[in-house]
């Protein structure tokens, strides 16, 4: 009786179905020959078994195998919609499948954000709904283009996308992160543009879900879910994007399991299976011609209304071509003959459907149809660009929703005073670490409110981190326990939450009026979090606009277009026109340093345009290798002091018309003002052509009989007579520091005058700095460049202020203060003047520096705040006397006249920099625009040989560099330096 029901249905599908078309749609007479040479070799079943793409998995058992062999081999089905697995794995069972069927199969996979969507080892690109927050259509179309690229190298024909469901329901369980939105013009335009990316790399791009699922509560996968809108809502919504993509050639359509009663108003009634929405909607009346597929058949939305193999020639009778995921093709391959037998089905039905799928074929190539390439597969799935392409999407995407009294970004770091609570049960360190890369920013926790709120105390500003795993259709939703929160910290504080999460999440927050910032990062990973982080601090200025509403507080498409203040910010080599592959060159250099025992660790850090695109720290603190470096670790950085602390003041001061280059040395101390010093200009000795002596171990005149410490000089502990500390338990004499000045004024100068390099010019700078601000040159630096900067992590006497554990020792000394010297400054000069030098005693990482060439580069001018003139630092930045063998700027070290020097001898005329007596460099091209800065403890154990210099390390990594740029020529100048490096180098 049952069977009899089932045809008498089937039959009356079928007087509906007379009218079906012969297939003509061929774009070449050679497809038209190979469709029907084909077709007419084969068999009733195996025309039949075309239509079918069976479900296959690369991480089941051999039995499942199996299963699929037999399935090709014995039932002749015509394609695979790969799940779960490896794309090693698949690609292999792919080749295997290919070998056994007689007809190539069609190969598809749901990777609506990349193929790890199902496959593990593969890249994962942001959802629909993070895209949907993005302008840029190109870079959308870039996207597709890409996961294009991916899927022709794993064989794979159709990419089950773009989702074209208007996510209009926050409540929607399947849908939701997957949708661009609940905008159709936006769902329309994103959605175009990825599959016109897919598409124009030959592979298939297929709608879903039509007639739309973005309205619903109900998850189709468990339930069939019911949509009441009237025909006019559907032409008026869910069909606009299906519209706009038919226009443009959208290769296929995947049909939903939904009851929509004013399409079709059989009770509970599948739309997958409903003649008038697959043929008389879809085909006549919106005109689509591509290949149709059924939503999976095993889905409860389906299957639970009727039996497998009576589904499939039901769904088949409705307009399908392809039946995807049949639960028993043996079963649904006799049901087929059996409507076949009884007239229910036409053999001109068959042939239309099966004639598009061979067309298909033919136009995926699958007429020559070869293996997929195993080796480097993995690597090519995993290249370089894809973390081009989603710095960009999430550099498009993240949305500042508020910014009341423009709290973002921040500006003014030198006020701050910044805690960081993290609220969610994912990870958010890699955003806290960013967050720390900009300001001094504090992590704060509790184990209750109250708590807390009172570790908050003296915070003048809280961001709060909502961080939850990175699961499309996983729960997004703050707790009870975090709204209460929330509310009350924001209560009283300035709160700015940002949260990695789908919109949706923020609706239930109630009051967003004490919420003085808020950004929208969608997702939780490392590149959201290092976006949200630049967004923030204004290293980059939001774009995004939300892509669906958050209950009544935001509408879509809000989004406040924040500034960017040129703060240093963080992308990938190949954004900025540099060569990923050639720098790893750089890896090789740095691990044969430390391998060969030029320094036990170091800091590389390389931008170009403002953006970090490099950052790795190899090695450790000491050849025991107990502690690796970390790109937070702080470097005594030597003589790099002169250019990060004693210069910039030089400068200001200069700019202010405070201070002239001819001004006299007897003018500017009155210990020289009787000497034969005294008509030295600051000018000569900030080009090291003052007729100063190198330098003077000051420390040998302190020291006893025996060789340590005279008790003359030196305490083991603090008094007001013996303040400076020079090492672990070693004080110095409060008047000494004045000595040696004294010293200096004392001893004679060079019989010659002509270019020296010597520390004394910086030495009286220090001293002139201090006289003349009243403030010790550690807090005139830190108040006048560091605090704003937000260079928190540079400063004289690191001890004061950060644990020993990240600051690198520098030299186990037996010669002076018998001791191992970490976190007081090596230098023995500096030392004794309580660690703060002109010359040296600056402590740093290898990001801080780079701020402060980046404010040099940028011409004084940093995170919104400018510190000197453009005109003041091209006075400083000038060679004066080159064309006298004197290669030095006023205080900055330049290029080298003649090699050998502290270049790679390949950067332009226009570059600047310094080197550290440590196995420091800091060097900036204005020309080329990159920052390059390498830190380092070379002297530890022992200084004595400095085989890093030797052997070039710092100047090869500046030469691997300067290889690596890609998107542009040399400008002439630079390209004579260039042949004279090559030269060099041979030489070598």
């Amino acid at each position: 009786m049952r069977l009899l029901i089932v045809y008498i249905f089937l039959f009356t599908q079928f007087v509906c179905a007379q009218e079906v078309k012969v297939f003509n749609g061929y774009k070449t007479p050679a497809e038209q020959q190979w469709v029907n040479s084909l077709y007419n070799k084969l068999t009733f079943e195996e025309r039949v078994g075309q239509l079918f793409m069976v479900a296959a998995y690369s991480n089941k058992d051999s039995k499942h195998v199996q299963s699929i062999d037999t399935l090709i081999t014995k039932h002749k089905i015509g394609g695979l919609i790969f799940f779960q697995g490896g794309p090693v794995r698949q690609a292999k069972l792919t080749n295997r499948y290919q070998a056994e069927s007689d007809v190539p199969l069609f190969i598809g996979i749901d990777a609506e954000w990349g193929l790890s969507m199902r496959l593990d080892s593969t890249y994962r690109f942001p959802w629909n709904m993070t895209l949907g927050a993005v302008q840029d259509l190109d870079l959308i179309e870039t996207l597709g283009e890409q996961m294009g690229l991916q899927s022709n190298r794993m064989g794979i024909h159709f990419n089950f996308a773009p989702v074209l469901d208007i996510n209009t329901n926050p409540d929607n369980p399947i849908i939701g992160n997957r949708s661009f939105g609940e905008s159709k013009e936006n769902v329309a335009s994103h959605a175009l543009a990825l599959m016109k990316g897919l598409q124009s790399q030959g592979v298939y791009a297929t709608g879903k879900h039509f007639p739309g699922h973005g309205d619903t509560a109900t998850d189709s996968h468990h339930s069939l879910p019911y949509l009441p809108f009237n025909r006019e809502r559907l032409e008026n919504m869910e069909f606009y994007p299906y519209k706009q993509l038919f226009d443009e050639g959208l290769a296929s359509i995947m049909v939903a399991h939904l009851n929509v009663p004013s399409v079709d108003p059989t009770p509970n009634y599948p739309t997958s299976l409903s003649y008038n929405v697959v043929t008389n909607i879809l085909q006549d009346e919106l005109g689509f011609r591509g290949l149709i597929f059924t939503d999976a058949l095993n889905m409860k939305g389906a299957s639970s209304y009727m039996q497998p193999g009576d589904i499939d020639v039901e769904a088949f009778l409705a307009g399908n071509d392809v039946l995807l995921f049949s639960e028993n093709v043996p079963t649904a391959i006799e049901k087929f003959k059996e409507a076949y037998d009884n007239g229910v089905l036409s053999e001109e039905r068959l042939e239309y459907s099966v004639k598009k799928i061979l067309a298909y074929k033919f136009r995926a190539g699958l007429n020559n149809y070869k293996p997929i390439e195993i080796d480097n597969l993995y690597n090519d799935l995993n290249g370089f660009e894809n973390d081009d392409i989603n710095y960009k999407l999430y550099e498009e995407a993240v949305t500042v929703l508020k910014s009341d009294y423009n709290t973002l970004p921040i500006q003014d770091l030198a006020t701050e005073n910044i805690a960081y609570v993290k609220m969610g049960n994912d990870d958010g360190s890699h955003f806290l670490e960013m967050l720390q890369k900009y300001a001094a920013v504090t992590e704060v926790s509790g184990d209750n409110l109250s708590e807390i709120l009172d570790n908050l105390s003296g915070y003048s500003t809280v961001i709060i981190g909502f961080h939850k795993a990175d699961g499309a259709w996983k729960n997004h939703n703050f707790t009870d326990e975090e709204l209460l929160w929330l509310d009350t910290i924001a209560a009283q504080k300035k709160v700015i939450l940002t949260a990695f999460t789908k919109p949706y999440s923020l609706i239930p927050i109630k009051n967003f009026k004490s919420i003085e910032g808020l950004v929208l990062a969608y997702q939780n990973n490392e590149i959201a979090q290092t976006v949200a982080a630049e967004v923030i601090f204004g290293a980059l200025g939001s774009k995004g606009k939300v892509p669906v509403s958050i209950g009544g507080s935001f509408a879509v498409g809000e989004g406040i277009e924040t500034q960017s203040l040129n703060r240093l910010g963080f992308t990938t080599p190949q954004n900025v026109g540099m060569n990923p592959a050639m720098l790893t060159h750089i890896d090789l250099l740095a691990r044969k340093a430390i391998v060969e025992k030029m320094t036990p660790g170091l800091q590389v850090l390389l931008a170009r345009r403002g953006k970090v695109f490099y950052q790795k720290s190899f090695g450790y603190h000491t050849y025991d290798n107990d502690m690796p470096v970390k790109n937070s670790d702080i470097y005594d950085v030597a003589s790099l002091t002169k250019i990060l602390s004693t210069l910039p003041n030089v400068m200001q001061l200069y700019d202010e018309n405070k201070l002239e280059l001819d001004a006299r040395l007897g003018k500017m101390l009155k210990e020289f003002a009787n000497t034969d010093k005294k008509n030295i200009t600051l000018k000569d000795m900030l080009l090291h052509q003052a007729g100063f002596k190198p330098w003077l171990p000051f420390y040998v005149n302190t020291l006893d009989s025996t060789k340590h410490p005279d008790s003359i000089y030196y305490k083991k502990v603090y008094s007001p007579e013996f303040p400076y500390q020079v090492s672990e338990n070693l004080y110095m004499r409060k008047d000494y520091p004045d000595s040696i000045v004294k010293i200096i004024a004392e001893t004679d100068l060079l019989p010659k005058k002509k270019y020296k390099y010597s520390d004394f010019t910086f030495i009286l700078l220090k001293e002139y700095l201090e006289r003349q601000s009243g403030k010790t040159l550690d807090v005139l630096s830190d108040e006048a460049f560091y605090k704003p900067l937000g260079a928190s992590y540079t400063t004289y006497n690191p001890l004061r202020k950060f644990d020993m554990c990240i600051i690198p020792p520098t030299e186990i000394d037996n010669y002076f203060r018998y001791q191992t010297i970490q976190g007081y400054v090596h230098d023995m000069g500096a030392a004794m003047q309580g660690g703060v030098g002109g010359h040296a005693g600056i402590f740093s990482n290898s990001m801080d520096v780079a701020k402060i060439m980046q404010m040099y580069l940028n011409k004084g001018t940093y995170g919104g705040q400018r510190f000197f003139s453009e005109e003041t630092f091209d006075t400083f930045n000038t060679s004066y006397a080159r064309k006298k063998d004197n290669r030095r700027g006023l205080g900055f070290d330049k290029p080298q006249i003649t090699p050998p020097g502290p270049t790679c001898d390949c950067v332009s005329e226009a570059s600047f920099g310094h080197t550290g007596f440590t196995g420091t460099m800091a060097w900036a091209d204005p020309e080329t625009e990159i920052v390059y800065v390498f830190l380092s403890n070379r002297t530890y154990p022992e200084a004595g040989e400095n085989r890093l210099s030797k052997n070039n390390i710092r100047e090869d990594i500046q030469k691997v560099i300067q290889d690596s740029i890609i998107d542009e020529e040399l400008p002439d100048d630079m390209a004579n330096t260039e042949e004279k490096s090559t030269t060099t180098n041979q030489k070598k």
